[in-house]
């Protein structure tokens, strides 16, 4: 049954329905950086962070509570690599469902005694491979790898597959179906970091579109990671324009990165992720956290932003980049590219 947007099961969890908790509040508040957090609590380069969940599971129910002290409403699993092709670089192939439910359970128990509701998000990213015909993989092998992923993460107590930082629509749709074999709910993202497109070349605005034929729909959908603030808003305002009637997700960095030696330092203040996250309300987020570099000191900043919260115009490109910075990857216009040329070549 739902109360007061709860699902109770099997009276073991209090879990969180995240479809609910939408119906109760304007804005959610994801957390913000899993990766480059653990690589400031001691994770080695080159090491695969869901082990922790088993090696050193008190990092990991501490970063968790850290952003649920600054005031998180979702917090995503470690298990963002927990995937069978990218846990085979280290010969952890056969500990998938082991370490997805082990990083559940962490988040689980952190949800479960806090104050208000928290939805336990089960992070699944990119299987690192490629489809055919540039590489291996097949829509079927894929979606066989997201299913025990996300049987795991069911295992384990969350309330929903969390799928994130996705550049093609093939693997978008394998993920999609993995959960739902796996009998969860689920969100998806993809990472928008090309000239306003995913690597792979997908447009903000074809995004919704992918799932149109699947038997269960994302619950949200949207933009996370990318190259900064400023850029995933401007593909924020591309998909909410092309599907109004979505839920939509912006998780976006802190900022830009910037290498010093060994270390990423990513350029945003926490006043910029505050600005950030009133621009993605009025652009049409319903949920809004931070990627790579958004420690608790961001996310707080955002707490206090959403909470102060009202509504106020869409914003266009300029009003993003006057509060968050100029687009660092921005879309190429091809017809003022061609403009150009021809006036090259005339002038040659």
């Amino acid at each position: 049954m739902i109360y007061a947007g709860l699902t109770i099961h099997d009276n073991r969890h209090a879990m969180t329905d995240l479809r609910a908790l939408l119906k109760q509040r304007r804005v959610l508040l994801a957390d913000g950086a899993t990766g480059t957090a653990y690589f400031d609590m001691g994770l080695t380069a080159g090491d695969p962070p869901e082990l922790w969940n088993i090696d050193q599971p008190d990092r990991v129910r501490a970063l968790h509570q850290g952003f649920v002290d600054a005031g998180a409403d979702i917090i995503l699993t470690n298990t963002f690599g927990g995937n069978r092709d990218r846990l085979k670089l280290h010969k952890l192939q056969d500990r998938v469902f082991e370490l997805n439910r082990s990083g559940a359970q962490i988040a689980r128990q952190v949800a479960d005694a806090a104050g208000s509701p928290i939805v336990v998000a089960g992070s699944m990213g990119p299987l690192g491979e490629l489809f055919e015909p540039l590489g291996a993989l097949t829509e079927e092998t894929a979606t066989d790898a997201f299913t025990v992923q996300a049987k795991g993460l069911k295992a384990g107590g969350a309330d929903i597959c969390w799928i994130e930082t996705m550049s093609s629509a093939e693997e978008l749709r394998a993920a999609a179906k993995g959960a739902i074999n796996a009998g969860m709910a689920y969100t998806a993202t993809a990472s928008f970091d090309t000239a306003g497109k995913t690597m792979m070349g997908l447009d903000p605005a074809d995004l919704a579109p992918i799932f149109d034929d699947l038997a269960e729909q994302p619950v949200a959908l949207g933009a996370n990671c990318g190259v900064g603030a400023s850029d995933l808003l401007v593909s924020l305002l591309t998909m909410s324009e092309a599907a109004p009637d979505r839920i939509f997700i912006a998780k976006a960095n802190a900022g830009v990165p910037k290498i010093h030696g060994e270390h990423v330092h990513y350029s945003g203040t926490p006043e910029l992720m505050a600005n950030y996250a009133r621009l993605a309300a009025n652009a049409g987020a319903q949920v809004i956290g931070g990627c790579c570099g958004t420690s608790t000191r961001h996310l707080a900043a955002m707490r206090a932003a959403l909470d102060a919260y009202e509504p106020e115009p869409r914003p266009d490109r300029a009003a993003i980049e006057a509060a968050t910075g100029p687009l660092v990857n921005p879309v190429v216009d091809q017809a003022a590219m061609r403009r150009r040329e021809r006036r090259g070549r005339r002038r040659a």
